[in-house]
């Protein structure tokens, strides 16, 4: 059923199979247009009752409860702009690209409008196209949260729309470094699997073939190992389509998660013979490389982002717990960054 603001008051009542469940849940469920975050929200604003009553999400039904839900028109979200520094890679009168650093969200939503990349893009002054919407001027590719490195973004409508077309047909090169757990085998391999949501944790993808079959998207993704140090392997990784947590899903398929990815099975800590090295507090994936033509010459440019030194850090912990020669580790990372 949907819920739209053109009768803002819905009612019904519980069903038997409905005892037991709690409010935000069956809310969530008998609604399909609206978010979990947006029925959270009209709970916490007193605009849910249960016979009358202000409930709590957490409430536990009973059958033949009357659940009243009161909508009101949430006010339109803007990006707005921020004083936020920013490591600009490169930049001309279409484009600009920016080194991010993780913990940024790219744009605002419902559940993050401050900090955003867009904010502060907007707070440098910075002209953004609106091919997108109020909330994602610019925005023609993304990164998750906790994933940092190069992201590309338009200044006007013309490049949006060649660069929306480019990302389309493939033609943008989008190169990854990654730290997996485990030995891979081979030096170089392809990954495709397609990914859809998965139904039951609306916060993952899944490339489970029970659950992606009728529902999911094509997905490949190259790999070749750069190095490896006791049980980890560290990957140059290129994207070929550019699904949600696309990287993420298919190593944690080959039962290989990203470092630091508990979210799709890696461990909080890794272990190294009978070192427990700290927590990485965000996954081990960074965008290092990205290639485009230039949406008005067709000039090719290619962009490169230094590792962070968070992870560079972690890296040389782990090679240090290893007893692997800090020279070798550089020269690794030297060679490719």
């Amino acid at each position: 059923m949907n819920l739209s603001n053109d009768s803002p008051l819905h009612e019904f009542v519980a069903a038997e199979n409905d005892a037991g469940q709690r409010l935000d849940h069956r809310i969530a469920t008998r609604f399909s247009n609206i978010s979990r975050a947006r029925v959270q929200e009209l709970i916490e604003a007193g605009l849910v009752l249960v016979n009358s009553r202000v409930a709590k999400g957490s409430h536990r039904l009973r059958a033949g409860e009357r659940i009243q839900v009161q909508m009101q028109p949430r006010p339109p979200l803007r990006a707005e702009p921020e004083s936020i520094p920013l490591e600009i890679l490169y930049e001309d009168d279409d484009v600009v690209a920016v080194n991010k650093p993780a913990g940024m969200t790219v744009h605002a939503g419902a559940g993050a409008t401050r900090g955003t990349l867009v904010n502060a893009l907007l707070g440098r002054g910075q002209s953004l196209s609106q091919g997108g919407d109020a909330l994602r001027p610019g925005i023609v590719h993304r990164l998750d949260k906790d994933t940092s490195g190069v992201i590309l973004v338009a200044k006007n409508d013309a490049a949006h729309a060649r660069l929306s077309e480019a990302f389309c047909q493939r033609e943008i090169k989008k190169t990854y470094v990654a730290l997996v757990q485990g030995l891979l085998k081979e030096d170089r391999g392809t990954i495709n699997l397609a990914i859809a949501r998965d139904p039951k944790r609306r916060t993952r993808m899944t490339a489970r073939r029970s659950i992606v079959l009728g529902n999911a998207r094509e997905a490949r993704t190259d790999w070749r190992v750069l190095t490896r140090v006791d049980a980890t392997s560290l990957l140059e990784v290129q994207l070929h389509t550019g699904r949600t947590h696309q990287i993420r899903v298919h190593f944690s398929a080959l039962r290989h998660p990203v470092v630091g990815d508990t979210l799709y099975g890696a461990a909080a800590q890794l272990r190294i013979g009978k070192i427990t090295l700290p927590p990485l507090p965000r996954n081990f994936l960074h965008a290092a490389k990205l290639g485009f033509a230039q949406p008005r010459t067709g000039a090719w440019i290619d962009l490169r982002a230094p590792l962070p030194q968070d992870l560079r850090a972690f890296f040389q912990q782990l090679a240090t717990a290893s007893g692997e020669s800090p020279e070798r580790i550089d020269a690794a990372l030297a060679a490719y960054l």
